[in-house]
């Protein structure tokens, strides 16, 4: 017995989630609840379509339709079909549909009313269509004849509010995301302020005030920059629900946030001490990351199969761009790994937690513990990314490489993490100088200007 969700229902009968809903509301279609979503058995799905071969539910104001010889068209009263049945093309009042051959094409002839031809009169419409069969054309034409209806103002979409498109939006359009949970809880943020408000009643003064609420209740610029693209997504696929014409949210500007992008890069005594003071699975997830450039989810998921000791690389495949990447491993990493898959014995994942059998979901406590230990103030375990970055550059290597390392799409991603330390910009002002006029040396000649030897691995 194969299991649909609602969205993969929507996919299968052709309509919007949102008719779904209706049709799973008014008992059309027996379904099931479980804690994450409702579940339809295909069998029930394939037993409503075979009841009527010709069947199809359609949004709107035509949320059910049954397309036999008298046709009920609730824009324009009962057609009789049958006096057309040996004609090529059939007629149902609010248009037409046409097989040129059998076996060919299927055409829709309408009139839409927002636009006018050379004679002045509501412009006529034919054009084909993606259909294999006359159901599927008959589909297209009322969903076409509903669409110009509705913006012509003669047909009004269904009222919905907020609160109950979130839930569809959170079921249906949330789950597969990568960061799903985090998007839940903003998610009911925004359902707690605006609550049953109809979409269409959403303004970008509303937005603003939302935004300015979060502000209030200390959330940075960049947390309300989140909660903004969350509501722009959920109104964007409330558009392509038929249930908006416009995005309020793409009149609202997101924050700047140039100035929280604050790194933190370790001195050379700083880092020793960091990892004097860290002790089991941290010190070794610290060596990884000053090492890679890794992030912090991808060493917490670092399974073994992912690491080959061969070659001496690691293959990351959970990254924040979906895209895999593969880093070299230095001699420092290579000899730390080694003792790590010397104790972990049997387990997939690097660094499991043996309380839970299964990888560790956070280190916050212990790291800061360490950087409380080793007297460092304002660095990130994310900082060791940027750290990684800024000490290749400053030992010579290129920034394209760098780029390949850090995994980013794009050059103008990893300059932010590119610092001149202050050694250099020293040096750089002093060649400014001018030299006095006793001393025969040239300017170029009085400050010696010096860059490190090349190496992109050796960061310890």
């Amino acid at each position: 017995m194969e299991v649909l969700t609602v969205r993969e229902m929507s996919e299968y009968l052709g309509v919007s989630v949102s008719t779904c809903y209706r049709i799973l509301k008014r008992g059309e279609i027996s379904y099931y609840k479980k804690s994450f979503g409702y579940r339809i058995n295909k069998d029930d799905l394939k037993q409503y379509l075979e009841t009527d071969k010709t069947h199809r539910v359609l949004s709107g104001h035509f949320e059910k339709a049954i397309m036999t010889p008298v046709i009920i068209n609730r824009l324009g009263g009962v057609i009789d079909a049958m006096a057309k049945a040996k004609s090529k093309r059939l007629a149902y009042g609010f248009g037409s549909v046409r097989q040129r051959k059998p076996g060919g094409r299927w055409s829709i002839d309408y009139v839409d009313h927002r636009r006018n031809g050379k004679n002045g009169k509501p412009l006529r419409i034919q054009k084909y269509v993606d259909a294999d069969t006359k159901e599927e054309a008959i589909e297209v034409l009322q969903k076409t004849v509903i669409d110009v209806r509705v913006r012509t103002g003669e047909l009004k979409r269904e009222n919905i509010g907020f609160r109950e498109f979130a839930q569809i939006f959170k079921t249906d359009y949330m789950s597969s995301r990568r960061n799903w949970k985090t998007d839940s809880y903003r998610l009911e943020t925004l359902i707690g302020f605006f609550e049953d408000k109809d979409l269409r009643q959403i303004t970008p003064l509303m937005i603003e005030r939302f935004r300015t609420s979060r502000l209030n209740k200390g959330n940075s610029k960049s947390t309300v920059n989140r909660y903004t693209q969350l509501l722009k997504r959920l109104l964007n696929v409330a558009i392509e629900e038929g249930l908006l014409e416009t995005n309020p949210a793409n009149k609202v500007k997101l924050f700047s946030e140039k100035d929280r992008q604050v790194e933190r890069i370790l001195l050379p005594h700083e880092e020793r001490k960091l990892l004097e003071v860290s002790t089991g699975h941290l010190r070794s997830m610290l060596v990884i990351a000053l090492n890679t450039g890794m992030r912090r989810g991808e060493i917490l998921n670092l399974m073994w199969s992912q690491v080959d000791m061969m070659t001496r690389t690691i293959k990351v495949e959970q990254t924040k761009s979906a895209k895999v990447r593969f880093l070299p491993v230095n001699s420092n990493l290579f000899e730390e790994l080694t003792k790590l898959k010397t104790q972990s014995g049997q387990n997939s994942y690097v660094f499991m937690n043996p309380k839970t059998g299964k990888p560790y979901t956070t280190i916050r406590r212990s790291f800061e513990t360490a950087c409380r230990n080793a007297e460092i103030t304002g660095f990130r375990f994310h900082d060791a990314r940027h750290h990684f970055a800024s000490v290749l550059v400053r030992k010579g290597c290129d920034i394209e490489t760098v780029r390949e390392l850090l995994g980013h799409s794009e050059l103008s991603l990893t300059q932010r993490y590119v610092h001149a330390q202050d050694a250099q910009k020293r040096r750089a002002v002093e060649l400014l100088i001018e030299p006095k006029s006793d001393n025969n040396v040239t300017r170029s000649q009085s400050v010696k200007w010096e860059l490190p030897a090349t190496s992109c691995f050796s960061v310890n």
